[in-house]
């Protein structure tokens, strides 16, 4: 039991944040709906029960698959998160129906609610804490790249190394736009049905959350599937392969595989190196490109096999990833 509070520490903050902060405001949205009878404080209350699950079993799967490997599981746990978080987007895809459900049934039978002062409150209370926790996404996104970007420019930068993201982060970044527009949209629906006698903009409201929050399940599905099965980062590879050519002493590069699993990278290589050297200089080469590699954020181990040199150069990467580099260089200086 020690040793699983000790892996909790590990675990991502963005998504422990996040499922404080959205507990809290499910409870709020569950007592004003209750209070009310409005169909899109309903929808936001489901959307917050979902995140917050979502993101609490995030937050336990990130801690473990940092867990050590051990005699039954030698591979490591590195891969958990990618499962817990298969698991958690049927959560998000139940709440998802139920949201849409429940539009359609107040659109075809509107009924006027109450409380329109109450409910304001409580869903611009939500929005300001949901983006809130989006901004700390944003920051550990930019950050994970090894980025000090301050200011309105992160909301940009966020968005271009999503990709790169850990999975963890990515989820609760996705959840929380999709919160944070969604609580826009309610506020819209429920100042229109109290104004107006257009009562159905609660019911609207309501399918195009559930909407919205399907086609994060869809993406948060398809993005982990990929790193449960072991997929294979072609940027990553590209850096690794100009780092090893780099190196003095390597005349080329036969193989390079780099596979995502859960958080980290996984990198296997082999390189040609000169007949003549010893295994002794051959050895001090693998530890020296070893500690480049391990460098790289993310780069969780490396394995290196050596062949001799054949004359025939394989690796024709290289010119296009010093361009590349060279590209990504100057837009960090634009930053």
């Amino acid at each position: 039991m020690k040793d699983f509070f000790i892996l909790l520490r590990n675990g991502n903050k963005s998504a422990l944040l996040a499922t404080i902060i959205n507990t809290l405001i499910a409870i709020i949205k569950g007592a004003a709906y209750m209070v009310t009878g409005n169909v899109a404080m309903f929808a936001e209350t489901m959307h917050s029960l979902g995140d917050a699950a979502n993101q609490f079993f995030v937050f336990i799967g990130s801690a473990l698959s940092k867990k050590q490997p051990t005699k039954r599981f030698p591979g490591g746990f590195g891969r958990l998160v990618n499962l817990v978080l298969l698991g958690a987007v049927l959560i998000v895809g139940i709440m998802s129906y139920e949201t849409i459900r429940e539009g359609f049934q107040h659109l075809f039978h509107p009924s006027e609610s109450s409380g329109f002062l109450l409910n304001l409150l409580v869903l611009t209370a939500a929005v300001c804490l949901e983006f809130y926790v989006l901004i700390k996404a944003m920051k550990e996104i930019v950050q994970g790249q090894g980025l000090q970007i301050k200011g309105w420019n992160i909301f940009s930068n966020s968005f271009l190394h999503l990709k790169r993201a850990k999975p963890a982060t990515k989820l609760v970044f996705l959840e929380d736009i999709v919160a944070t527009g969604g609580g826009l949209l309610a506020i819209a629906a429920v100042v229109i049905a109290h104004y107006t006698p257009f009562y159905q903009a609660e019911g609207i409201a309501s399918i195009i959350i559930g909407i919205f929050m399907f086609i994060v399940v869809g993406r948060v599905f398809l993005d982990n599937a990929a790193g449960a099965i072991g997929e294979a980062d072609a940027e990553m590879e590209g850096k690794i392969g100009m780092i090893a050519m780099s190196d003095p002493d390597v005349r080329d590069i036969q193989e390079l595989t780099v596979y995502k699993e859960g958080e980290n990278f996984h990198v296997e290589m082999s390189i040609e190196l000169d007949s003549k050297l010893t295994v002794e200089q051959a050895d001090k080469i693998r530890h020296r490109i070893e500690d480049q590699i391990l460098e790289e954020n993310g780069v969780s181990d490396v394995i290196i096999e050596f062949d001799k040199d054949d004359g025939i150069l394989k690796w024709t990467q290289i010119s296009n990833l010093e361009d590349n580099q060279l590209s990504s260089q100057t837009d960090r200086k634009r930053l």
